[in-house]
């Protein structure tokens, strides 16, 4: 159903490229949906890494002001003619979440009905704002290494977003991980059914020592030379080492590297969307949340997120 009433919305913008400092609050009309358009007030908006990463690379002038923010979850207040959301139906007053979205740090945003979901009822909003951009992409791992049951694998920074997300679903399809991560966080590793070990000097030898078995695959969250370095020595087969974060080291190292703006990539964490959420829906897959922040202070939260240890997904609500 259409709605064609005037709204405005708040929403962060990177008015220059840059650090944190080019961002900016401002008000901003929100069009009403078009076909194949909806238009959600949004209840959270999820916050990742690559929300500031991408302007701090920064791009063309033109582009600018840039919006910022990938995921949401919210409730449709308004839905464009002859016009379904990717789960199917839709209404105004269903709760419902969106990836790959642009400018989700808003109060209300009209996007693409084709990423649009259903919210399964059981998962709260900042849960599932921040689904899956971590979820599509630590699928995304597991696949392009071919984990399989029964495999041993090691995860590099097993206890941030994306390695926790991997943890799960390496779980489910009958892996056993070994995860790398400081010993405050060893307890959220054991959590979700990994074996802890810290990393640094001698790390090699403490993953040698849990796995004598061998390693089969090892999937990089963090990007550091550690990370790459052990995980050429202790996987043969390059095919089976994927880094999300050390892009030099995988073109001169020849190991995998994907990235949500690679074609690729996109397409498959597109197609996996549906079952990710059918996971979270049946309580397989969780977000493990360290807080929520108001919508006006999304400085403050990406400062956090910026120190690397924010101990778990955040959230803005506006």
């Amino acid at each position: 159903m259409a709605d064609n009433a005037r709204r405005t919305a708040q929403h962060w913008v990177a008015t220059d490229y840059g650090d944190l400092d080019v961002l900016r609050l401002q008000e901003t009309d929100v069009p009403a949906p078009a076909e194949g358009q909806v238009s959600i007030e949004v209840r959270a908006a999820g916050m990742n890494p690559a929300d500031y990463k991408h302007i701090a690379r920064g791009g063309e002038r033109d582009a600018l002001p840039v919006p910022i923010g990938y995921e949401i979850a919210g409730v449709i207040s308004a839905m464009g003619p002859d016009t379904r959301i990717a789960s199917g139906a839709g209404a105004v007053g269903d709760e419902v979440l969106a990836f790959r979205v642009s400018g989700g740090y808003a109060s209300s945003i009209t996007v693409p009905a084709r990423d649009v979901f259903a919210k399964p009822a059981g998962l709260g909003f900042p849960e599932a704002a921040n689904l899956l951009l971590a979820g599509s992409t630590a699928a995304e791992m597991l696949h392009v290494t071919g984990v399989a049951k029964g495999d041993t694998i090691l995860v590099h920074g097993a206890s941030g977003a994306v390695g926790v997300s991997v943890l799960q679903q390496a779980a489910l399809i009958g892996a056993r991980v070994i995860g790398t991560s400081g010993e405050g966080r060893f307890d959220t590793v054991r959590r979700f059914g990994a074996v802890p070990v810290l990393y640094g000097e001698e790390l090699e030898q403490r993953v040698r020592e849990e796995a004598p078995e061998g390693v089969a695959a090892a999937l990089d969250c963090v990007g550091t030379d550690e990370a790459v370095d052990v995980s050429l020595t202790l996987v043969e087969d390059r095919a089976r080492i994927v880094t999300i974060a050390a892009f030099a080291r995988a073109e001169n190292d020849g190991i995998r590297v994907i990235g949500g703006t690679m074609p690729q990539s996109a397409a498959y964490r597109d197609g996996i969307r549906a079952h990710l959420i059918q996971l979270a829906g049946d309580g397989d897959l969780v977000v493990p949340m360290a807080g929520t922040y108001p919508l006006g202070d999304a400085l403050d939260a990406l400062e956090l997120l910026k120190s690397g240890h924010p101990g778990g997904k955040l959230a803005l609500l506006p």
